[in-house]
């Protein structure tokens, strides 16, 4: 017998992936259907491995999970938001879905996930307490962690050691100690993108965490980011950028390593790298230049850092079967395999993804310290109402507070129309 075709790897028009996602939304108690549907991501790059990663993970799961089938369907990442937020409106869309943290309280207020906490009731302890975190509302869980990123310090030996800086700086005050000596070389010391095309998670963000403060207010209705904490963030990063230590190209970086001044080595750290950055830079750079570091500290130590995890579709015909598909992609093996492939760390504390990059070891040690942000409906529209005032703090314009004060007076007006 002929097994049927069974992935879609090309972008469907957004009707017809309604339509053919019509056997998924019935609501029943599970006790149906035995196909479960998934829509997945190329999370691992190559689009051939991707395809073939996950046509081994159906006849993996299907021969540990006899009469339940699986059909993966790899989606596009580009408007991912809106077609699945249309399936889901629809009364349709997949049994299990690749949800990030700041999907989770949108899907949940509209009552399209359900609670996914009995597939990993017995391995729950096995997982990162932050990556649980991240995938839950209201205490519950609505996705179980099959990946992690994390993001760190990158520094260049080479540059440190021309400026006489024999530490790498690790805090807030190292670095405003060694920007001098670095200036002095002629070095910029601490990368940055201000482009209103960069997501503040890879640069302001993590900065207000460092100060010990926050985007929303506890409740989630008010702006938080202008209080003292984020004046004393902005402060930092404009001094710097005023002392020469930020490069004036800041303004139009855009988180893209090998266009900056660290990929290019002019600037002697950035603060929010990935493992692939420190594997481009080994071949730039040569391997004894790239150092690896823990995520700065200030009031707080943090980077930022989130898992993928897979929800369940609340109107799904197969939730028994959604769960198993949980459960199995759970798994410590699943968890390397999908690691090793995809070069994605391990969400559980139990499980080390194996790696020949050289420095792995550093980046799964900076796991702990990983912060996926504050989950919010409007984070993202957030973003493009600070990054601009970031931008007039940077170039003079406007002092740190009065940057913060204009950009929390917009946030505030859009929190508002949510309610």
């Amino acid at each position: 017998m002929t097994r049927r075709p069974k992935r879609a790897t090309t972008p469907l028009a957004l009707v017809a992936a309604v339509s053919l996602l019509a056997g998924c939304g019935s609501g029943d108690d599970g006790s149906g259907a035995k196909d479960v549907t998934v829509w997945m991501y190329p999370v691992i790059a190559d689009p051939k491995a991707n395809s073939a990663y996950w046509a081994q993970v159906e006849k993996d799961f299907e021969a540990a999970t006899p009469g339940t089938t699986v059909t993966i369907e790899e989606q596009p990442w580009e408007n991912r938001d809106e077609k699945l937020a249309t399936a889901f409106g629809s009364g349709k869309g997949p049994d299990v879905v690749l949800l990030n943290p700041d999907q989770v309280p949108q899907y949940v207020a509209n009552g399209a996930l359900r609670p996914v906490d009995p597939a990993v009731a017995s391995v729950k302890g096995e997982f990162l307490p932050n990556a649980l975190t991240a995938l839950s509302h209201d205490g519950k869980l609505f996705a179980v962690p099959i990946y992690h990123t994390v993001t760190s310090t990158l520094y260049n030996k080479r540059l440190l050691d021309r400026a006489g800086v024999t530490k790498p700086p690790a805090t807030w005050d190292e670095i405003k100690a060694a920007a001098p000596k670095l200036k002095q070389a002629g070095i910029a010391t601490l990368d940055y993108s201000a482009s209103n095309e960069a997501t503040l998670n890879l640069n302001f963000y993590p900065l207000l965490w460092q100060a010990g403060g926050k985007v929303f207010s506890k409740d989630g209705r008010k702006a938080a980011f202008n209080g003292p904490e984020g004046v004393a963030a902005l402060t930092f990063l404009t001094d710097l950028y005023k002392e020469g230590a930020v490069p004036k190209s800041a303004l139009t970086n855009t988180n893209i390593f090998a266009d900056h001044p660290l990929g290019k080595q002019q600037v002697a750290m950035g603060f929010t790298n990935t493992l692939a950055d420190a594997e481009l830079a080994a071949k730039t750079w040569g391997p004894g230049n790239v150092v690896v570091g823990k995520p700065l500290s200030n009031v707080k130590q943090v980077g930022f850092g989130v898992p993928g995890g897979l929800g369940v579709n609340a109107r799904s015909d197969n939730a028994a079967g959604a769960e198993k598909f949980l459960a199995f992609m759970a798994r410590p093996e699943q968890i390397r395999s999908l690691g090793k492939a995809s070069g994605f760390l391990s969400p559980r504390t139990d499980v080390t993804v194996p790696s020949g990059a050289p420095h792995a070891k550093e980046f799964q040690e900076a796991l702990p310290f990983a912060y996926p942000g504050e989950p919010s409906p409007v984070a993202r529209q957030l973003m493009s109402l600070i990054a601009p005032e970031i931008q007039a703090a940077l170039t003079g314009r406007k002092s740190p507070k009065e940057a913060l004060d204009a950009a929390a007076g917009q946030a505030d007006d859009l929190l508002a129309r949510q309610r």
